[in-house]
């Protein structure tokens, strides 16, 4: 058998690898076993391709076959998004071969007492406080509407905006309000971030537990967990801002894009959102399914050590 061009791989289990980087402005190949980001003036720059769980190329990128070759062989996910992750274009193979999460948040989800358990735990994280007890899922959400409209009110009184309710006519969007335009904007970038997050990690966006029947509904229930301490603001603020004639003269939506992008490098929040995904799910008191039998091995078997745990010989 012919060799193999490439040196031996030795993948990191996902839980131990580095969360996610941002490519732009380059093209991704694999020169000499290394998976590299070569720029217009040649430079080149290494990824640790097998240490990521997933790599976000923004605008400007190109992919060479032999870069998403070696990305499905590693497990790391690609995403094709928008700048700092505010939209989701594209992505390749999420959550690698496996389909252990995804069918653990189905088990979840499936379960009414365990669904209810982690729509709880939703709320908490979002409100910072305990749902009250006895309440049912329906209950919660409308219980939940009434809080974000109060909670926007708040905000629209901090930023110094005219609010008057959450509603707009999409058919009519550039006659709808700034601040329901900057929200709007606002909230679609959170999705894309979140979207991201859900599919590295190898979970299903439409499995939902506090919303069903939708494409993206679990990354509506992972995004409602960040809203008010992060895009929400920025959107009224952003909002106020330009009410007050101190815009810098671009749509609002690209405004609100470009303070999005920054407050989710800034503040980190892709590296949070799947490890907490992983602690919700937890919550639903189940134990995630064992592998089948019948299942495929990995595509880089772990090799046999030659001696003890520690043994560096």
């Amino acid at each position: 058998m012919a060799d193999s061009p490439y040196v031996p791989l030795r993948p990191i289990p996902l839980k131990q690898r580095a969360g996610i980087i941002f490519l732009q402005y380059g093209e991704l190949d694999v020169l000499d076993s290394a998976f590299v980001l070569v720029d217009s003036n040649g430079v080149r720059v290494q990824i640790p391709i097998a240490g990521l769980a997933c790599v976000m190329l923004e605008p400007g990128t190109r992919v060479s076959h032999a870069a998403v070759t070696l990305a499905a062989q590693v497990g790391c996910l690609l995403v094709w998004v928008g700048e700092g992750g505010v939209r989701v274009y594209a992505s390749g193979q999420p959550g690698g071969a496996r389909a252990s999460r995804l069918l653990y948040q189905a088990r979840v989800a499936l379960d009414e007492d365990a669904r209810l358990k982690v729509v709880r735990e939703m709320y908490r994280r979002r409100f910072q406080e305990d749902a009250p007890s006895r309440r049912s899922i329906e209950q919660l959400r409308g219980i939940e509407g009434a809080r974000v409209r109060e909670m926007y009110k708040l905000l629209a009184q901090r930023y110094g905006v005219n609010w008057n309710v959450r509603n707009y006519d999409r058919k009519d969007w550039d006659n709808a309000d700034v601040a329901n335009r900057a929200l709007s904007a606002a909230t679609a970038c959170l999705y894309g971030l979140t979207e991201a997050a859900v599919l590295a990690a190898g979970y299903a966006p439409a499995i939902g537990f506090l919303h069903r029947g939708k494409p993206l509904s679990f990354v509506y229930d992972i995004a409602d967990v960040y809203k008010f301490d992060t895009v929400a603001p920025a959107a009224f603020d952003t909002a106020g801002k330009i009410l007050g004639g101190k815009g810098d003269g671009n749509p609002v939506e690209r405004q609100v894009r470009l303070a999005c992008r920054d407050l989710f490098r800034k503040s980190g929040l892709l590296d949070r959102i799947i490890p907490d995904i992983a602690d919700i799910l937890k919550v639903g008191g189940l134990e995630p399914p064992e592998d089948a039998p019948e299942a495929s091995e990995p595509a880089i078997p772990q090799e046999e050590q030659a001696g003890d745990d520690g043994h560096r010989g």
